[in-house]
């Protein structure tokens, strides 16, 4: 494991401390996941067929302390490390980085944004329906698509729909969702990935630039959405999204590109970079 954290269990809660480089508020609500929600100071969301409901608390040593409620120990080792990267880490990642003055002060300020291991047909298709819209209006679209095709979780919650029950639909369909155009792209990434035109167990194992192309074969992936689903999605941490804001950040203070510290792991140092300087 990249950290020695230590969990243990008490009834029907599992509760992990002294976790390093994480901070709930910021991994769960930097712009990669759009379904938790925070409620009472608990973080809620439907996660694949699992529930979340997780609290933190900060000690005074910076790390954090998260409760798992209604959490086995099995589901926790067998999911949860992965999900939240519990096992990579950041710590070594955080350090290199300190030596450039940027991101140095974006780590200051966010200290424990942390790339989720999201399911990759999710990341895929959030990201498609993430296109020239908010987050308010993301969230819903998802939420009503959950709620239309995904199966009923015995806590009443639904699960996000799989890429071969989307595959069965016509775009029409879909109108409920209000997702306008990118109804049709939904679809197309649906039928491609259940026919495994795009294959992506292969996508995870591929150089970048080949992994992109292949995301590439469906209507209304371009570029920022490849590099999205890639980095949130496929485990692919050198990904690099590009959008308005990252634009702005590579010609104010990175015109000559990102420094040598960030090769290999662009995508973190970009979700660094990003919320650091939107919050500005």
């Amino acid at each position: 494991m990249g950290q020695n954290f230590t969990y243990k269990v008490d009834n029907c809660n599992l509760t992990v401390e002294n976790i390093h480089c994480l901070r709930l508020d910021y991994a769960l609500d930097c712009g990669q996941s759009f379904r938790w929600e925070k409620n009472n100071g608990h973080w809620q969301a439907v996660v694949g067929s699992h529930f979340g409901d997780l609290e933190e608390i900060i000690n005074k040593d910076g790390t954090i302390n998260i409760t798992f409620y209604n959490c086995t120990k099995e589901e926790f080792e067998s999911f949860w490390i992965h999900y939240l990267n519990l096992d990579k880490d950041y710590d070594e990642i955080l350090s290199c980085y300190k030596k450039d003055k940027y991101l140095s002060k974006a780590i200051d300020e966010f200290y424990g944004i942390r790339i989720l291991n999201q399911d990759p047909w999710e990341a895929l298709c959030s990201f498609i329906i993430s296109q020239n819209n908010n987050i308010p209006r993301i969230k819903g679209i998802i939420s009503r698509l959950c709620e239309a095709y995904g199966e009923k979780l015995p806590n009443g919650q639904y699960s996000f729909p799989s890429a071969e029950t989307i595959a069965k639909l016509e775009p029409e369909d879909l109108a409920p969702l209000r997702a306008g155009f990118r109804n049709k792209y939904i679809i197309d990434a649906a039928r491609k990935v259940a026919d495994g035109t795009v294959d992506l167990d292969k996508i995870k194992k591929l150089p970048l630039d080949e992994a992109e192309a292949e995301l590439l074969k469906i209507k209304g992936v371009g570029p920022k959405v490849a590099q999205c689903a890639l980095l949130y999605g496929l485990g692919q941490v050198d990904a690099f999204p590009i959008d308005v804001w990252v634009k702005k950040i590579m010609a104010d203070l990175y015109p000559k590109g990102l420094p040598n510290c960030t090769k290999g792991t662009r995508g973190i140092a970009q979700q660094y970079l990003f919320h650091w300087y939107r919050n500005k």
